[in-house]
């Protein structure tokens, strides 16, 4: 097999997160964003040590699986939702074999309790980074989700099935407010333009609604009437903050150098399991909020008493976990890397009403040698790629006598728990939720007893 040949055959294995295998006599090739029992014509696009990797040129058949009706009109063209021809149900299965298949290989006699599926299976997503850019080159402005396999196609998702209408209509009047005033997106090549981003975060319990344009310094626009705008559309929600972020980076990610309030407020509130949280533009945040309660609900289960006891909740975000928690505990300390994060973190503790939690800014790698405090238990929610192996050691150095590990990428859980069952700690229980209907990836949540 060589890369530029082109072969054909049938999804048969079927890896985590969605890249199938074709086997053939010549031999096996990976394919990213395929499903089990799909026939497909393919391109070799890398071979690297012997392993080759195709992409989908021309869909031959439809899988089996592919029963559900009316999927969403960007579907196949919009680089997201892969699983959304496939019924609900189908999806859970699928998600919970990969995952125990994943566990399998590096764990032994474990009670695996399966997956949780979420209780909205659309119009979920309670944020969205939709990028501006054009369908092909030198086309109209688009804003939307990045074309499946391209760097720089742009899809316009006014119909997107897995958030709130109103991120739609949003959409669609910020898109036609820039287009017919000329103004242009920013080109990655180029480094010129103007318009970047457009991140919209909206509460599920509560319906408030927070805008934010992310634009370079190209241009100076007076964006008030784009304002006035966003406040004249006729939405479910309300708009509570709308926002302007300057970013000049390269790099093609939404962060802030500065941002203005054009309106109200830069925070929005939402209510997870009787508890009130703020939450600012770039903060974490559980982006299923119904899931997340599913999921803290079994973490919850996972840490079981904490009477008496300081826990540490290393990567805590905005607070979430630490404040489901800290009812019963003696303490609480969290530590997070995001400044804003932290603060929103600190202000929802008052809100609330607790007295018992201590959050702390810093990366964990850095903070967690400093810590006064000395824990009885650890809960550990990492970003996807898992948990730094000098931290990770650290983590281990103190010896608690259990840990739940919530994991957003099971790849990099299985990697660290590797490293964990080999430093004395055994994996007691295993539970997914599926935070992410439609979409190839779940949560998943592990509880970790010192042998």
């Amino acid at each position: 097999m060589k890369k530029g040949e082109i072969y054909e055959g049938t999804i048969g294995k079927f890896d985590f997160p969605d890249k199938g295998v074709i086997e053939l006599p010549e031999g096996k090739i990976a394919v990213k964003h395929s499903l089990p029992g799909q026939k497909v014509r393919v391109m070799i696009n890398k071979k690297r040590g012997g392993k080759c990797e195709g992409r989908i040129l021309e869909m031959l058949e439809r899988s089996p699986l592919e029963t559900a009706e009316n999927p969403c009109p960007h579907f196949g063209n919009c680089g997201g939702c892969t699983y959304q021809t496939i019924p609900y149900e189908e999806q859970l299965k699928i998600k919970e074999q990969q995952v125990k298949a994943l566990l399998d290989g590096v764990c032994e006699d474990y009670e695996f309790e399966g997956i949780k599926g979420s209780p909205m299976e659309d119009r979920y997503r309670n944020k969205m980074e939709f990028s501006f850019g054009d369908e092909y080159k030198d086309g109209p402005l688009a804003l939307g989700m990045h074309k499946r396999g391209s760097f720089y196609d742009v899809v316009t998702t006014e119909d997107c099935r897995i958030v709130h209408p109103d991120f739609c209509c949003i959409l669609k009047g910020v898109k036609e407010y820039f287009e017919v005033r000329g103004i242009g997106f920013y080109k990655k090549m180029q480094h010129t333009g103007y318009l970047r981003h457009l991140l919209v975060r909206r509460a599920v319990k509560t319906g408030e609604i927070l805008v934010d344009l992310v634009t370079t310094t190209q241009e100076d626009l007076d964006l008030k009437p784009f304002a006035d705008m966003l406040l004249g559309l006729e939405l479910e929600g309300k708009i509570v903050g709308i926002l302007h972020t300057f970013n000049d980076s390269l790099a093609d990610v939404v962060k802030s150098d500065r941002t203005d309030i054009l309106y109200g407020q830069d925070f929005f509130y939402e209510e997870l399991l009787g508890l009130k949280f703020k939450i600012s533009p770039f903060s974490f945040f559980q982006t299923n909020s119904l899931g997340a309660e599913v999921l803290y609900e079994k973490t919850r289960e996972y840490v079981g008493e904490t009477k008496d006891k300081v826990v540490f909740d290393l990567y805590s975000g905005t607070g979430t976990i630490a404040q489901i928690v800290a009812p019963v505990a003696k303490k609480v300390v969290g530590v997070e890397i995001v400044e804003e994060a932290v603060e929103a973190a600190r202000e929802n503790v008052k809100v609330n009403g607790l007295e018992n939690c201590e959050f702390i800014a810093g990366d964990v790698l850095k903070v967690i040698g400093n810590l006064e405090d000395k824990p009885d238990l650890i809960i550990l929610d990492p970003p996807r790629d898992g948990i730094h192996p000098k931290a990770l050691g650290a983590i281990i150095d103190f010896g608690v006598d259990r840990m739940v590990y919530v994991s957003c990428k099971p790849t990099s859980l299985v990697r660290d728990l590797v490293v964990l069952q080999e430093r004395g700690y055994k994996v007691e229980r295993v539970c997914c939720v599926d935070m992410f209907p439609s979409t190839a990836n779940c949560e998943v949540c592990c509880l970790l007893e010192k042998v």
